[in-house]
């Protein structure tokens, strides 16, 4: 009986702490804090730090630029080196090809704006003019 009790606590596994044991984010207060700005969906819906993901469950991940859609397939509360971490998960097809896609845009310079440099000071000028004329 205290056997069976100590597996199911074991099995208990808060979605901060299995992120952060999949190298997901770098200590438990950055999952904690990207999970509650909206950056993790479990199950398509945003969650509580504490949720208690299961095997086979979905979560959409945002880090930096990438947006991942991975599936739960072992559960672990603690952090070990990268190949062990990556047996916790396994990304679907569809996010794999969207993220390289992304990365491949970002490569050729196709997102995001780029400049000359600094604004000159006409520039600043008429920069300050069109945000004051609102």
């Amino acid at each position: 009986m205290a056997q069976k009790h100590k597996q199911e606590e074991e099995e208990k596994v808060r979605l901060d702490k299995w992120l952060w044991a999949a190298r997901f984010y770098k200590t438990r207060a950055l999952a904690k804090e990207a999970i509650e700005s909206g950056k993790v969906h479990y199950r398509g819906e945003r969650c509580k730090p504490g949720k208690e993901p299961h095997v086979g469950d979905e979560l959409q991940i945002r880090t930096g630029f990438d947006e991942r859609s991975v599936i739960i397939e072992a559960l672990s509360i603690v952090r070990r080196g990268a190949p062990e971490a990556q047996t916790l998960y396994r990304e679907t097809e569809q996010s794999q090809a969207k993220r390289e896609a992304a990365a491949a845009m970002r490569k050729a310079g196709a997102l995001g704006v780029t400049t000359d440099g600094k604004p000159s000071k006409k520039q600043r000028r008429q920069l300050f003019s069109f945000r004051s004329a609102d």
